[in-house]
């Protein structure tokens, strides 16, 4: 634990906390122990204050940005693809308390379960030495390489995706919902677009919208290479 503090860049007073944003409900319900806290609750409680801390960011921008592009912006910096990537810098995957059935379908390399538990690790930051700490770590970890130009807070995937492929005639562009996970409260959503029946890109989001444009992200990236 003494490393992944140190790559945190905070020393827990209550380091059950940190455990607990660790631990994955396959392994309290493999053990039998009902009342083992997991990450859930932290992560739900992660998931608000990150959106919090982000949409602050964005307001006190300068020159102060639009109420769609903040929106967009958002859901691009918060979304399941950066915290993973953020989850990886950490290197929290070997802390992570799995049960066995899910640590042999690959859940310590499973993207939505390493974004989840950085959630839940802010809400742990929160917890145990306020907002402040929990900011800190947001700012550093999560948003230090947010570059808002011009060019970047206009971004719209879905239309800049449109207007590329209908420079040809007849082209037909389909959004489908390929997948969704998480509880009620806070599911992830997976969707696949199509260009004329094939596949372009995947992508996903804590909402419909966000998953559609990260897909339209990908395919551009497909696209343009």
């Amino acid at each position: 634990m003494d490393k992944l503090e140190e790559k945190i860049g905070y020393a827990f007073q209550n380091r059950d906390l940190l455990r607990t944003a660790l631990t994955h409900s396959s392994y309290a319900n493999e053990k039998h122990a009902d009342g083992l806290p997991c990450y859930e609750r932290l992560e739900f409680l992660g998931d608000s204050i990150l959106g919090l801390v982000t949409a602050d960011f964005l307001y006190h921008h300068e020159p102060p940005l639009p109420e769609g592009s903040m929106t967009r912006l958002r859901a691009e910096l918060v979304c399941e693809q950066a915290l993973h990537k953020v989850a990886l810098e950490l290197g929290i995957a070997p802390y992570m308390r799995l049960g066995r059935g899910e640590e042999h379908t690959g859940g310590r390399e499973r993207a939505s379960v390493l974004a989840d538990m950085v959630e839940s690790i802010i809400a742990a930051l929160y917890l145990d030495s306020g907002l402040d700490e929990a900011r800190r770590f947001i700012l550093e970890k999560v948003l230090k390489d947010a570059e808002i130009s011009e060019t970047h807070r206009s971004k719209d995937y879905k239309t800049e995706l449109q207007e590329l492929v209908q420079r040809q005639p007849n082209q037909q562009i389909h959004y489908e919902l390929i997948g969704e996970s998480g509880p009620d409260h806070n599911k992830t959503f997976s969707f696949r677009v199509s260009i004329n029946g094939v596949p372009a890109g995947e992508g996903s989001g804590r909402s419909k919208k966000e998953a559609e444009q990260m897909a339209a992200c990908k395919a551009l990236e497909a696209l343009q290479a």
